[in-house]
């Protein structure tokens, strides 16, 4: 693999971090998470066995070409290339942040990306391990998978959810912890040691909230006609319905749900149906058809309609940030979000021009704190884009592989 740079190294950034992190930790008193000196068999706050940690987040993307079956992972910090796992026909490419989980005919094969991030709120631990191939789910392409630290649910085209033990798959290894009864609509989502989903009731979708057991313990009073997307965010899950969202909260062991609704007629074409923004940040983008995007703005709980050219794929930082759209010329073109007005614009970074395939197939903008990264299958090739310098190429990595599937982690 070749990488092209036109960056500077964030060495300076990675030190302040360093003391930053020391700082943070060293001021907890908790001593279970802070070993006394007299111990010195006790592990050290934020110690994960066979991970090593690190002062800045260890991103890392994986890569997949469905029709060799080449899978990639990406190592964004050293820019090395890891060899995993042949998954052959794969339609997605999902991830909740450390594990990738590509969904082929086949069934649905789990990789840990082996980087992470854990945020305590105050301060953050990135982490970093060994790539390896964990297996496979007994699901197909249709299936749809949400974590969180301790469960992962899997919620097949029925309906149907099995719930995994976290754990279990970082020793690498899949064991399931249970089925929930009876089918749902949508994903199922672990938030805050319960998970939430949409029961049909009376061909109503009700929001239901159940234990990790599947009981159903709060069934907060609203509605969601056609529930399609979901992303979560500081101020709660976000949950896509037909006339606008519900955001989904929970405060000392209540759970409370608030409509944000768009205030206009949107048609079924128009309707956003699934989310995309910087994992930690209230700012989320979904395609409003094919030339224009929306913004949801999750703190001021309002939705913006704009208008671009033909959308590919769209993402956004939040905070600030551009509002990113890969459009159909090949290009990637930064709006400003409270203007609408256009700020950048590349040259073309797709091969080909306009991109061929639809869904998964297209390429996709991957954005973390400081960086967005678009992938070119057709050219074999990942960009990496400084989106605060006016949409500047900082370096370009070429591949033996066609990522036509992408998928960042380690944020």
């Amino acid at each position: 693999m070749t990488v092209r740079r036109n960056v500077t190294p964030w060495a300076s950034a990675a030190l302040v971090l360093t003391a930053l992190l020391t700082a943070s930790c060293a001021g907890e008193n908790d001593k279970s998470s802070r070993p006394e000196a007299s111990s010195p068999s006790a592990t050290p706050h934020g110690y994960v066995e066979g991970a090593q940690e690190a002062a800045e987040q260890q991103s890392r993307l994986l890569l997949n070409d469905p029709g060799s079956g080449n899978s990639r992972v990406l190592d964004l910090v050293t820019g090395e290339v890891h060899r995993t796992a042949r998954i052959q026909g794969a339609v997605r490419l999902g991830t909740d942040g450390r594990f990738g989980y590509l969904h082929a005919p086949g069934g649905t094969h789990v990789l840990d990306s082996g980087a992470w991030t854990v945020d305590h709120g105050d301060h953050v631990h990135y982490y970093s391990a060994a790539v390896r191939d964990v297996g496979e789910l007994p699901v197909g392409r249709g299936a749809q998978v949400r974590s969180d630290v301790a469960v992962t649910a899997v919620t097949d085209e029925e309906g149907k959810t099995v719930l995994y033990d976290r754990g279990e798959l970082e020793k690498g290894g899949i064991a399931s912890s249970g089925t929930l009864e009876g089918t749902y609509t949508g994903a199922v989502v672990p938030y805050e040691e319960h998970l939430l989903a949409f029961a049909d009731e009376g061909g109503t979708a009700k929001l239901v909230v159940l234990d990790r057991k599947g009981t159903r313990v709060a069934a907060p009073d609203v509605k969601c006609e056609e529930p399609r997307g979901d992303a979560l965010t500081r101020r709660g899950v976000v949950l896509g319905c037909a006339d606008g969202a519900l955001l989904v909260r929970e405060e000392d062991g209540a759970f409370t749900a608030e409509k944000i609704p768009y205030d206009q007629d949107v048609p079924a074409r128009e309707r956003a149906t699934s989310f995309h923004g910087r994992p930690g940040s209230d700012t989320l983008t979904a395609p409003a058809g094919d030339g224009a995007v929306w913004v949801l703005d999750v703190t001021e709980r309002s939705w913006t309609r704009m208008d671009t050219g033909r959308v590919v794929a769209v993402n956004t930082a939040g905070e600030g940030s551009p509002l990113l759209v890969l459009e159909a010329d090949g290009s990637l073109h930064g709006y400003d979000i409270a203007t609408g007005k256009q700020t950048a614009r590349t040259t073309t970074l797709l091969t080909g021009g306009e991109p061929a395939g639809t869904g998964g197939s297209t390429p996709v903008i991957e954005v973390d704190r400081g960086r967005a990264y678009v992938n070119d299958p057709e050219g074999k090739r990942v960009f990496e884009i400084d989106y605060n310098d006016d949409l500047r190429i900082a370096r370009s990595f070429d591949l033996d592989i066609e990522p036509v599937l992408m998928a960042e982690t380690g944020r």
